[in-house]
């Protein structure tokens, strides 16, 4: 993997676990500074000391958030400022799920995940974007999903928002292109991380949908990620299955897709 000289700090939420933590020890040696963002605060303190320990040259700096939150979001913008760094590569990585059905979901879980998948990263999005064009440098990563393809029932609400993410993605991208400023949809497929165990319901929640031949290591999900961002690429599914499933879904017609959807196995 090159590494990203182009860019000298990263803000990245949701860095405390998963793909967030994976994101920062990948750009680490490639930064000046890192910004990690997440709830919970002890992950952030532990992965930032073991960064600084691995490369003590990259200042890194921990802003404990809870991104659902109008007032957090703000909080973190102001104190970004208040460094006096302007942060140009902006990974939006943060995601929450919830596998069942919508009649039968909790709404504040709903109202949770819409407020961190679409509220957050769009608001991070407008606050550093400007600045972005101002210093005429910076980058948007947005981890999307393949799930942003397909109307999955029992995943109605998270697959919903992921196309939105994926979407709004490759507006922002269009709309930035004058300035040099790239954004990459990352939409991988599924991978072994904490999101399943919180997207389940309960301890003993009905199993996660994704075949095992599908699953992809977030390293391989991160590293694919940061080369097609150096790449200039509008948007990457990381893994060949993955790639070859997202190409295959492009090509039927949602007619199809509806009956495919309908007919697929659910867990009860």
């Amino acid at each position: 993997m090159p590494l990203l000289s182009t860019y000298s700090c990263a803000l990245i939420t949701g860095a405390s676990s998963g793909l967030g933590e994976e994101f920062a020890l990948q750009l680490a040696p490639a930064v000046k500074h890192l910004i990690l963002v997440a709830r919970r605060e002890p992950l952030l303190n532990a992965l930032a000391e073991r960064i600084r320990a691995e490369f003590p040259e990259v200042s890194v700096s921990v802003f404990a958030a809870d991104l659902a939150a109008e007032a957090d979001r703000a909080k973190l913008v102001a104190e970004v400022d208040a460094l006096g760094i302007v942060p140009d590569l902006l990974v939006n990585n943060a995601g929450l799920g919830d596998y069942g059905e919508f009649a039968t979901s909790d709404w504040p879980r709903l109202e949770a995940m819409l407020k961190v998948n679409i509220e957050a990263l769009t608001h991070l999005t407008h606050a550093l974007v400007p600045r972005m064009i101002r210093e005429r440098r910076g980058a948007v990563i947005n981890v999307s999903s393949l799930a942003s393809l397909l109307p999955i029932p029992d995943f109605a609400v998270y697959a919903a928002t992921k196309a939105y993410v994926t979407s709004f993605s490759e507006a922002l991208r269009i709309e930035l292109r004058g300035h040099n400023i790239p954004v990459l949809a990352v939409c991988p497929g599924p991978v072994r991380t904490g999101f399943g165990e919180v997207a389940r319901r309960g301890e003993n929640g009905r199993e996660m949908p994704g075949h095992r031949a599908f699953y992809v290591q977030r390293e391989q999900v991160v590293s694919e990620a940061i080369s097609a961002l150096e790449m200039n690429k509008a948007r990457v599914y990381p893994g060949l299955k993955i790639a070859a499933a997202a190409l295959a879904i492009s090509l039927i017609p949602m007619v199809l897709l509806r009956v495919a959807m309908g007919v697929r196995p659910r867990k009860q």
